[in-house]
């Protein structure tokens, strides 16, 4: 038993040491901020774009990301009659930004992927040095993403599991769907589970917060899912009278590798 202990304090030193090395400071928030910034300027200079937005999405949104993660964002074109946009219409749209970015010096190492499943353009800011993915009328990830900020927001400790999770997965080569390994929003979906999961469960299971099948290319009310989630997590606090799961960080990532999913690994 003290052996045990005395495990439990090195690894919990060793995610201290971790997460301050990854998790972002106010100036990694910002730079984000502005290479969003360029995304909009760059598109005011595309005619074709002016009335389109630009909403960020995935890590970033839901406050899941690390110090080195890539920034998700959406252009969301204007949609009168709420028909999905094309893929044609998706791969013309970026290709267009693609030469905006490019001539405004904006992006480097550039690398445009029209024939994925979602469109994408993938470029790293010239100035921050933010690795930024593009793709059009992302509703679904942002759907996602803001779900996964509001359950981040039950517990702390889903955040600092997920950015070790990610971290480690990284060190071990499996994080990249496009070699069929995992990507992020799965591993946080891997987490969630085992915090569902733990005795007494940390969080709950992801109905009773969000109900709702998410509409594929199609817009949604964002207020309306806030909304929705903020009720339902207050539901669940009052509800969640019981005893608090008050395992530790690192009692929490050694028993994540014992769960059956780990099979998968």
């Amino acid at each position: 038993m003290v052996e045990l202990a005395q495990n439990y304090h090195e690894l919990e030193k060793c995610t201290e040491d971790i997460l301050s090395v990854i998790k972002p400071t106010e100036d990694d928030r910002n730079k984000r901020l502005h290479a969003i910034q360029e995304i909009v300027n760059s598109i005011y200079l595309v005619s074709s774009l002016g009335d389109a937005a630009v909403k960020p999405f995935g890590s970033f949104v839901s406050n899941l990301y690390a110090k080195s993660g890539d920034l998700d964002v959406s252009v969301e074109l204007p949609n009168k009659y709420g028909f999905p946009t094309s893929k044609e219409k998706k791969q013309d749209v970026l290709r267009e930004l693609m030469i905006a970015l490019q001539r405004e010096g904006v992006a480097r190492d550039v690398n445009f992927i029209p024939t994925a499943r979602v469109p994408i353009l993938q470029y790293v800011s010239n100035r921050f040095g933010i690795s930024c993915d593009i793709s059009i009328d992302n509703y679904t990830g942002r759907i996602k993403s803001k779900v996964l900020y509001w359950i981040s927001t039950i517990d702390e400790r889903f955040g600092d599991m997920v950015l070790l999770v990610k971290e480690w997965a990284k060190a071990q080569n499996i994080n990249d769907p496009k070699n069929g390994t995992l990507n992020s929003y799965s591993l946080c979906l891997l987490v969630l589970f085992h915090f569902q999961t733990c005795k007494p469960a940390i969080l709950p299971p992801l109905k009773e917060i969000f109900d709702v099948d998410i509409p594929e290319g199609r817009a949604f009310n964002e207020k309306n899912l806030d909304k929705m989630c903020v009720e339902n997590i207050a539901k669940f606090r009052r509800k969640d009278t019981g005893q608090r799961n008050q395992s530790s960080l690192s009692h929490l990532l050694a028993t994540f590798f014992e769960k059956p999913f780990t099979a998968i690994f």
